[in-house]
């Protein structure tokens, strides 16, 4: 189990890393086609993943519930927000306020079993994470806002 930690925690580097980079190219190129790179990229590599790897399933997905695949709507949010956020507000910031987005939608699927998934009772230790991601969000943006960081 703590090898998808890891592998979290890599995605994550990963996703922080390409925020910047894509925002900065967002900024030389525009937001949308910024996103289009991005993925276009995707595409295609997960197209040759697919065919090297990727086993057979029973289902397609023609054949899968159609709501499951409005899933990949959200990507589009992500990635055009992302690259149009990073340049004005930073990494930090656009990447922590995103992890609350996260951590808020996903105690409410956890807490309600939505989409799903398994109840997860709410407690006061995932309260109390919410509690300190909001802070994190709160202080790395009255930071960001210090006059020893503005260049005005």
């Amino acid at each position: 189990m703590i090898i998808f930690v890891l592998l979290a925690i890599l995605s994550g580097i990963a996703l922080s890393a390409q925020a910047a980079i894509n925002g900065q190219l967002g900024v030389k190129v525009g937001v949308i086609r910024s996103s289009l790179l991005t993925f276009t990229v995707g595409t295609v590599v997960t197209a040759l993943l697919i065919f090297f790897f990727e086993p057979n399933y029973d289902a397609t997905l023609l054949t899968v519930p159609k709501w499951q695949l409005t899933g990949a709507l959200f990507g589009i949010v992500y990635m055009v927000v992302m690259v149009a956020a990073v340049p004005k507000i930073g990494v930090a910031v656009a990447t922590v306020a995103t992890i609350f987005g996260q951590m808020t939608m996903s105690l409410f699927i956890d807490t309600a079993g939505l989409l799903g998934n398994e109840p997860i009772a709410l407690n006061y230790w995932r309260l109390a994470a919410m509690l300190c991601i909001a802070a994190a969000l709160v202080c790395i943006f009255m930071a960001n806002r210090s006059p020893e960081n503005n260049n005005d």
